[in-house]
């Protein structure tokens, strides 16, 4: 091999490289979702599945998110939880209907807000109506109990730690003897208070999001993280009650790449 040839093969190579690594930042580690499934089911009680949906951080609907759609609806799960950061501003709330309409409507679903709701001043009635219209009740410290296959499941929805006031007290007031208790909570990191203020209610299991799995990520180490993160990043955290899931979430935020952190949908059979 010349010297010439040899240099122009190192420059394709080269060219060739940050060609797929912009790919996978800016497309393939954002929109090939990974479907995460966990079976943390028991002999106890008939068997719910249920699916997360994290930080849509929704502007336009893309065909990703349809095929999403299409997915739930195949899987047709028992429950739906959409755990904050759906929308950043009052005018994409039309925006989330369209995808929400794309799911069946006899899905019980659940939301709750994230900081962004909050940061960009997001109608909370308009988006609570919105949701209302698609099944799905928003919750700000508050619990619904829902029977399904003869089996009861308490929601219980936390505001968001940075940008709402969350309360778990308030929002397990008057919660009903259940089978199962779920605690919705954006940030993360108010599971160590939910640790240190709950001595009465035993949780089954705490879904958060927003730490978008770091984002940016170099060999499974995050750099920054956002404020109510805590020392949580992605993924099971079960060295103490309650075990907690933390999504990667959908969208992004601050930054429109990821890396080392795949865009995520999470399906449990619960």
């Amino acid at each position: 091999m010349s010297k010439l040839s040899r240099r122009k093969f190192i420059k394709r190579s080269f060219l060739a490289a940050i060609g797929v690594f912009v790919l996978d930042i800016l497309w393939f580690e954002k929109y090939v979702i990974d479907w995460n499934y966990f079976d943390i089911s028991d002999e106890k009680h008939t068997t719910l599945k249920i699916i997360q949906i994290s930080d849509l951080h929704l502007d336009t609907l893309r065909s990703f998110h349809k095929s999403i759609a299409e997915k739930i609806n195949t899987l047709n799960p028992d429950l739906i939880f959409i755990t904050g950061d759906s929308v950043n501003s009052t005018d994409k709330i039309d925006t989330l209907q369209l995808f929400l309409q794309l799911i069946n409507n006899a899905i019980p679903k659940y939301a709750i807000m994230g900081n962004w709701e909050y940061w960009g001043n997001v109608d909370i009635a308009e988006l609570k109506h919105m949701y209302s219209k698609n099944n799905c009740e928003l919750l700000i410290n508050e619990n619904r109990t829902v029977t399904i296959k003869n089996r009861q499941v308490s929601i219980i929805g936390v505001d968001d730690l940075i940008g709402g006031q969350p309360d778990f007290k308030k929002a397990i007031k008057n919660l009903k003897a259940s089978n199962t208790n779920i605690v919705l909570s954006h940030c993360p990191q108010y599971r160590d208070t939910i640790v240190f203020l709950n001595e009465d209610v035993t949780i089954d299991l705490v879904l958060s999001g927003h730490t978008h799995g770091g984002q940016i990520t170099f060999l499974g180490y995050a750099p920054i993280t956002p404020r109510g993160s805590g020392q949580y990043l992605k993924g099971w955290y079960t060295d103490k009650e309650p075990k907690m899931y933390i999504s990667k979430g959908i969208g992004t935020s601050m930054f429109p790449i990821r890396l080392g952190a795949r865009a995520e949908m999470v399906e449990i059979d619960l």
